[in-house]
């Protein structure tokens, strides 16, 4: 382990050799296609909060999606957090298609599968950080000593385990985001959704709570979206997509820098030398020169 708990990069690398020879047949974690959403507001008006986004989302993936406030961000988290429904579109969650799904099992998809983090923190103020990690895991039906071991395990991952009997009014704005982090791991969920992660904090705190969240992407293996406004925090990803009027860059979004890069191999050993064809050759200079006189 490293010093902030997380995966020394010797284990993660370790980690990510095994993984190298399913990666490439790994489902999407998440897999929009053409997807639209509508509104109806009163009897004739229609907004047309998304107009044909298409998006895939493989394993390990770091994205973030950037656009002003009307752009169509809110809409499209709701649907890769299936907390909604496309208008029309595909939409697949580690290739199930949620047409196919029921609200009880979309549900159950985001409490196992997805992850979120918010801009308000949304912790609850009596209850101690590590309960409030421990949230998620109840909803699953886990003991109370299982709750409480995971959760310590995902404070510990994100450097609070020495806080996790304090509560939010006794902790910084940072530390109340990184106890949202924890609850958002606490599930093992295969996918990361923050939702403006820096908004409430200081330039400072922000850029640690960047850094922690690109270290639990590249080294815990978590696929992480990240939907802001400010072009900073969107820099970081190494895919950014701009969104405007509903509208996703879909030529930055289908330049195929989502796909993982294939695996290196290592270049092949040279060729033995030829004894037979090294023979036939005919000697050099000081090789003749070396050769005894024949009789």
């Amino acid at each position: 382990m490293s010093h902030n708990g997380l995966p020394s990069p010797s284990a993660a690398a370790s980690a990510a050799a095994t993984a190298d020879t399913t990666s490439a047949q790994a489902e999407p974690v998440v897999d929009a296609q053409d997807v639209t959403r509508h509104y109806v507001l009163g009897k004739d008006t229609i907004v047309e909060a998304l107009r044909g986004v298409s998006l895939t989302v493989p394993p390990g993936a770091f994205v973030s999606i950037v656009g002003p406030s009307g752009s169509g961000k809110s809409t499209l988290l709701n649907l890769l957090g299936a907390l909604d429904r496309p208008t029309s579109g595909a939409l697949r969650f580690s290739g199930r298609d949620v047409a196919d799904l029921s609200d009880a099992e979309l549900a159950s998809l985001r409490n196992t599968d997805i992850g979120f983090v918010f801009q308000q923190f949304h912790l609850l103020g009596r209850t101690p950080a590590r309960d409030n990690v421990a949230l998620p895991l109840v909803y699953r039906g886990e003991s109370r000593r299982e709750r409480r071991r995971r959760a310590d395990e995902a404070l510990d991952l994100v450097g609070l385990a020495h806080r996790r009997d304090h509560r939010p009014a006794e902790l910084s704005g940072g530390e109340q985001q990184r106890v949202a982090i924890a609850r958002a791991l606490v599930s093992q969920p295969r996918l990361l959704l923050a939702d403006e992660p820096t908004g409430n904090l200081d330039s400072q705190t922000g850029s640690d709570i960047m850094g922690l969240l690109q270290d639990l992407n590249a080294q815990a293996g978590v696929a992480l979206v990240v939907i802001t406004h400010d072009p900073e925090v969107a820099a970081l990803a190494p895919v950014e997509l701009p969104i405007r009027d509903g509208v996703l860059d879909q030529e930055r979004a289908t330049a195929g820098s989502l796909v993982p890069p294939p695996a290196v191999t290592a270049p092949p050993p040279p060729a033995e030398p030829d004894d037979s064809v090294a023979s036939q050759r005919p000697p050099s200079q000081a090789e003749a020169a070396e050769e005894p006189p024949t009789r």
